[in-house]
């Protein structure tokens, strides 16, 4: 979140753009008829009564140019904003507070990368790009902020004198920049690896990321994964750091630690999707479902949208529904009038940090010293001020050590051996070779079987994700896409040290070799952000996923629902079952937390059936014991920024010593005693009665969930502005919400912190192959990115409940859905 100061709006400027006609000022016309220059034929915009709308055109440029008009006037700000990120430019936006912000992207480079894959991408690419930036400069031009979003009002009152510059094809491709960079890989777990290694032993450490589950299945078994026998398996050398090399990486594990995450971090990042085939369904046709988890915020990162060709042909290829970005043309998430997808985090390990010994202007590597290339970064900052950078690269990357204060005593503390100083931190990153994704997004949208499915996959080369696929022939398929690294050494869990050339990459897995299958044999393919092919898969392809609960859960219920309708998919995305309860209640109830006032706590978990829906008083105690027993267990051994979170790893660790009473970690170091599970158990249950007795009430019945659990939606770049009258107007919530980290229904929260939401299914959407006007969709807040817009967060009370919309997508079904209908008209002058 970008914070502007308290001071940013006095009184009398806080009542002024409360004002009805201040606010209203950006509202889009959204009927009638708009005449624009550079269409070649009307467009249609059909907006239903959500304020989605469905594009009619007759030609490609056309359909492109109005998606880029249409976002532009409902999200224009956060477009606006979503640029200055990926181009290290937000100081010049809201100021000082933006600046750490700008000096990583910029030392990330995202902006220069997606300037050279602009050369990169296809003729047609290129050309529905500049389309779509048309489309976008047609509704800015000639506007002022104030005309275009209430955020520009406010940033003009606190001094802010800016006008939006016309938006190019490189805005939209880096986008998917930031979009890698939060799905990038385990590059989080290999700093904690780190920071956790400074106190404690590395048998010990690795005890804390255990291995993924052998009761959990693996995306694609092992009949169904392709690759040779033949492929290298040089990467699978799992290496731990020597000590000598340790004792530096603990220095600088800190260099990665302050990027910013724009979709969200931890377990914020995450995703369930599930595919079934027509023996599992009432239609006898394949239904698909998919929820992206991400880190809340207002607007939320989704917008709904159909781009339909109005007859379809070669020329015009586009009949597609689903959820895009505001600033990125053609559609990421949905289906066509063929063929379904979605997507989930694959947490393939595309990412190394890399441990530098820089002496000067140069650094070594293979026993010899190399010059480290520089480049100079200038920093506009809002009121007038500038400030230069240096950034500085080795062949493996961009130095991020160098790119916050915190950092720059790195060197001096770092330790090997006798020696002292002069280590840096580099960064090895596939996204940071340009590549033309983008190219990926319009192929995806035309494609009308298996075989156009995985040619739009490989062309999918960052982020790497898990893509699963249904047609209206009753197929179902998965496919593994991206550049993923092979490692001539090292297995990235940790960092490795630059200068010897046997850590380096040795090249990428083949897309032939990557998993896929087509049709599996159980008819169901699910995917949530688990491990994607057994051991034996010849290939690494990162270690650090999700330990497959979720997934698991996804496949029970799956396997034994029976005939599956719609609702029982949008049911199943809401099943709020917590696997962890069912491991950790039958101990907790073995255990006597004292008196009457504390066994009322225990007596709510008798007869649980382990859901954690929003009025669950069995869910709020649970969930208050967990977050004490993480505390009573772990706090004591582990650096504060490595507290436990709460989520499936922490699942994961917990089964691996519940069942083992006398365990290490049970115990405090910091008393003389030696604690027992059965102790740490006892006590987390009366603090937790504590707990709840303070928050909720005394009387256990009035305990809800939902009470403790609860969502703020936030404003990215004003809702923390510490000014409570402009907080309210671009604020919305809070929201009493059910579910949790680790569950299908995956509203995460930070149990370190408390117990707010900090990640939720940002969309759902369930697409019904045998009839797709009977598919399901919904998005976190709504179409409009203007605060008080009948639409700014007209879906949030739905999707919090887990409620669905019609999905209209045939156009009988979308002229029935229709409310307002506005026409862009050649202008004809030009």
């Amino acid at each position: 979140m970008v914070v502007l100061a308290a001071a940013l709006v006095v009184v009398v400027v806080a009542a002024s753009i409360v004002s009805f006609v201040t606010v209203r000022k950006s509202f889009p016309d959204t009927s009638g008829e708009v005449r624009l220059d550079g269409l070649s034929s009307s467009v249609s915009v059909a907006r239903d009564d959500k304020g989605i709308p469905q594009l009619y055109a007759d030609t490609p440029a056309d359909l492109f140019f109005a998606q880029g008009y249409v976002h532009a006037q409902d999200r224009f700000f956060e477009m606006d904003f979503r640029r200055h990120v990926t181009a290290g430019r937000l100081a010049e936006l809201v100021g000082e507070d933006a600046l750490d912000t700008d000096v990583f992207v910029r030392t990330l480079g995202w902006r220069r990368v997606a300037e050279q894959e602009l050369a990169l991408v296809s003729d047609e690419s290129r050309a529905l790009l500049d389309a779509y930036s048309r489309g976008v400069n047609a509704y800015i031009d000639g506007k002022s902020g104030s005309e275009l979003s209430l955020e520009y009002t406010v940033l003009s009152l606190a001094g802010r004198d800016y006008r939006p510059e016309p938006w190019t094809a490189v805005d939209s491709i880096a986008w998917v920049k930031a979009m890698a960079w939060d799905l990038r890989s385990n590059m989080d777990d290999e700093i904690g690896r780190v920071l956790t290694a400074d106190t404690l032993p590395t048998e010990q450490v690795e005890e804390l990321w255990p291995g993924y589950p052998a009761d959990h299945a693996t995306i694609v078994d092992g009949q169904d994964v392709a690759g040779s026998d033949e492929a290298a398996d040089a990467s699978d050398h799992p290496v731990t750091p020597d000590a000598a090399t340790m004792a530096s990486l603990r220095s600088t594990a800190d260099a990665a630690a302050a990027v910013p995450a724009l979709l969200g971090t931890g377990d914020a990042i995450g995703s369930n999707s599930w595919v079934v085939d027509g023996s599992h369904t009432e239609t006898g046709a394949p239904m698909l479902a998919n929820d992206p988890h991400l880190a809340p915020s207002m607007p939320g990162i989704w917008y709904q949208a159909g781009l339909h060709c109005r007859r379809v042909s070669k020329e015009c290829p586009y009949d597609v529904s689903g959820f895009s970005f505001s600033g990125m043309p053609g559609v990421v998430v949905g289906h066509n009038a063929r063929v379904a997808w979605g997507v989930t985090t694959m947490y393939a390990d595309v990412a190394d940090l890399r441990l530098e010994r820089v002496a000067g202007d140069t650094y070594e590597y293979d026993g010899s010293q190399r010059p480290v290339k520089t480049r100079t970064e200038t920093f506009e900052v809002a009121g007038g001020r500038t400030r230069t950078t240096t950034v500085r690269s080795t062949a493996h990357g961009p130095i991020v050590s160098d790119a916050d204060e915190q950092l720059a005593d790195v060197g001096a503390r770092a330790e090997v051996g006798e020696a002292k100083g002069g280590y840096a931190v580099s960064l090895s990153w596939t996204a940071l070779t340009p590549q033309p994704t983008i190219d990926a997004v319009f192929a995806l949208g035309t494609m009308q079987d298996w075989d156009d499915f995985r040619a739009a996959a490989e062309k999918f080369t960052v982020p790497s994700q898990n893509l699963v696929y249904a047609d209206v022939d009753g197929n179902i398929g998965y496919q593994a896409p991206g550049l993923i690294p092979v490692r001539g050494r090292g297995d990235g869990r940790w960092p490795t040290p630059g200068w010897d050339p046997d850590y380096d990459w040795t090249g990428t897995i083949a897309f032939d070799d990557l998993p896929s299958v087509l049709n599996p044999r159980s008819g169901i393919i699910a995917t949530a952000n688990n491990q994607v092919a057994p051991d034996s898969y010849p290939y690494r392809l990162g270690a650090d996923t999700a330990a497959g609960y979720r997934s698991q859960r996804i496949l029970d219920l799956l396997s034994t629902e029976g005939k599956l309708a719609v609702d029982d998919m949008t049911r199943m995305q809401m099943d709020a079952h917590n696997p962890l309860a069912e491991r950790l209640v039958p101990a907790l109830l073995e255990i006597d937390p004292g008196s009457a006032y504390y066994r009322q706590g225990r007596q709510l978990l008798e007869g649980w059936d382990f859901q954690q829906g929003a009025d669950s008083a069995p869910a709020a105690y649970f969930n208050a014991v967990w977050r004490n027993v993480l505390e009573l267990t772990f706090h004591d051994e582990l650096p504060t920024s490595q507290w436990p979170e709460g989520g499936e790893r922490w699942f994961n660790v917990m089964d691996s010593i519940i069942d083992r009473p006398a365990s290490h970690w049970w115990n405090d170091v910091s008393t003389p005693e030696r604690e027992t599970r059965d102790e740490v158990l006892a006590e987390a249950m009366r603090q937790a009665r504590d707990d709840l007795t303070m928050a909720l009430s005394r009387d256990p019945d009035d305990w809800e969930w939902g009470r403790l659990h609860r969502l703020q939606l936030v404003n990215q770049t004003l809702g923390e502005s510490g000014v409570g009258l402009v907080e309210r107007l671009f604020n919305r919530g809070p929201f009493e919400v059910g579910g949790g980290g680790g569950l299908i229904d995956a509203t995460g929260w930070d149990a370190s912190e408390g117990y707010d939401v900090t990640a939720v299914p940002s969309m759902r959407m369930v697409v019904d192959l045998g009839d797709l006007d009977s598919s399901r969709w919904i998005q976190l807040t709504g179409s409009s990115g203007h605060a008080f817009h009948e639409h700014y967060a007209d879906q949030t009370s739905l999707w919090a409940v887990g409620d669905t919309l019609p999905w209209a997508f045939t156009e009988r079904a979308v002229d029935e859905a229709t409310t307002d209908t506005l026409t862009l008209t050649p202008d004809g002058s030009g």
